[in-house]
C-alpha cells in the first residue's frame, strides 16, 4: 500500500469497516478481462478465517466463471464524503475501503447454504435466525469466499 499513513491493520477495526459497507464487489477474470459484480453479502468468522457469503441466481456469467475458477478478489467501501477547497487541486474525498482476495466455492449442501444466507440476512437486518425452505434454496446459489488476504485504507 502506497499510503501507509492511511492503512488500517487492526483486525477488529478492519472488520468494523467491512460491516459498515452495504455492497461488496466480487472480482473475477473472464477470458483475460476483469469482470466485477456488485453484490449483497454476509460476513462470518470460521476457524479463524474471514468468510464472505453472497447469494445469486443459479445461472449467469458469474456462475459460469465460478465453475471454472476459485480465485477471486473483492472490494467494499463506505464513509464517502467530498472535501471541498478553494482550488480544484485541493479537493479530496473521505472513504473507508476494504480490498482482498480469496477462494470461492458454490455451496450445494442445504445446511451450508442456510449458514451463508443467515450471514447475509444478519448483515442487513441484524437478525440471524431466519428460516429458509428447500424451494428457496433450489432457486439460488450461495457463494462462500474464504479470504486469504485483505487490506484496509481510510481517508
Amino acid at each position: 500500500m502506497r499510503r501507509k499513513d492511511r492503512e488500517v491493520t487492526g483486525f477488529s477495526q478492519m472488520l468494523e469497516i467491512l460491516r459498515a459497507c452495504d455492497c461488496c464487489r466480487l472480482g473475477l477474470v473472464d477470458g483475460g478481462e476483469a469482470y466485477i459484480v456488485p453484490m449483497n453479502f454476509g460476513i462470518a468468522l470460521e476457524d479463524g478465517a474471514l468468510v464472505l457469503y453472497f447469494h445469486t441466481a443459479r445461472e449467469g456469467r458469474k456462475i459460469d466463471l465460478l465453475k471454472k475458477q476459485t480465485a477471486v478478489s473483492f472490494q467494499a467501501d463506505t464513509g464517502h464524503g467530498l472535501l471541498t477547497a478553494e482550488s480544484a487541486g485541493s479537493f479530496s474525498y473521505t472513504y473507508q475501503c476494504v480490498m482482498g482476495r480469496g477462494s470461492a466455492v458454490l455451496l450445494s449442501e442445504p445446511e451450508e447454504q442456510v449458514r451463508g444466507l443467515r450471514a447475509i440476512m444478519a448483515h442487513y437486518s441484524g437478525k440471524a435466525d431466519w428460516n429458509f425452505d428447500l424451494p428457496c434454496l433450489d432457486r439460488v446459489y450461495v457463494i462462500k469466499l474464504t479470504v486469504t488476504g485483505w487490506s484496509c485504507k481510510v481517508h
